[in-house]
């Protein structure tokens, strides 16, 4: 028990440059029945995801260097539907990112406008676009309940962003980063209340891959250990984890 298998037939997994993306990816690729399809969208598609052992024909690279590029997300949107066709597309992980160091006293206006930009719009505008591929995996035949591998879309974001554990404020302030992710919490709300009813399963998870860690024991050790983690958690989400908060240890987190 605890260690189902995550089956999923189409993947699209944003940030894969490096850290927890490439991790996942190359979790999701190792997984005893990998996705027929995971599209690696990252800023050098040709570079360190082209070199994932087993990347192979399972990996089609996904040309979307900017989340927050309307023309990009188009052209991705229309690049998956080339290759998955009706069968829709099963999870989408958002899990582009970026942050700046600052406290309270150094934060700008340009500093929360570029981490807001990548870390809340990005994703917004990926679910927007993709929508209609979830949609058609949804509705496929056969396919019962809320699911990871029916229908998903996973928001990665960070225990910095709940305000009611507001954790490590004396190791790192970074108000923009926490702020951003905060908000993408509630995007994630959002879409389940929206899209839950189309059979859409959405939830917000912190992989615990920050850095530096935030010490007493609550980060994993190793990438690999997040990454085993979080698709152990994937694989057993269902209905009543629609609209959730969730560490890689499969702990539910506080808003």
């Amino acid at each position: 028990p605890g260690m189902e298998e995550l089956g999923v037939g189409n993947v699209l997994l944003t940030g894969c440059d490096g850290g927890f993306g490439l991790g996942l990816l190359k979790g999701l690729l190792e997984q005893p029945s990998p996705p027929c399809h995971i599209f690696a969208a990252c800023l050098d598609p040709q570079g360190k995801v082209g070199r994932v052992p087993g990347g192979g024909h399972h990996c089609p690279s996904c040309p979307l260097a900017d989340v927050t590029d309307p023309n990009g997300i188009k052209a991705a949107v229309g690049k998956v539907r080339e290759k998955v066709g009706s069968a829709g597309l099963n999870l989408l992980i958002n899990n582009t990112g970026t942050t700046r160091r600052s406290t309270l006293a150094t934060e700008t206006a340009e500093n929360m406008s570029l981490v807001y930009a990548t870390n809340t719009i990005g994703p917004l505008q990926m679910s927007q676009a993709f929508l209609p591929l979830l949609k058609e995996a949804a509705e496929a035949e056969g396919q019962r309940g809320m699911s990871c591998s029916r229908a998903a879309i996973v928001n990665i974001s960070s225990i910095l962003g709940s305000i009611e554990v507001a954790e490590a404020w004396e190791e790192r302030q970074d108000v923009c980063y926490r702020c951003s992710k905060a908000a993408l919490n509630m995007l994630t709300k959002c879409l389940a209340l929206e899209y839950g009813g189309s059979g859409i399963l959405c939830v917000s998870v912190d992989p615990g891959c920050v850095t530096p860690p935030l010490g007493r024991g609550t980060g994993p050790v190793t990438v690999e250990e997040s990454v085993q983690g979080v698709l152990r958690l994937l694989a057993g989400l269902s209905a009543t984890s629609n609209g959730t908060f969730w560490d890689w240890r499969g702990q539910s987190l506080p808003w």
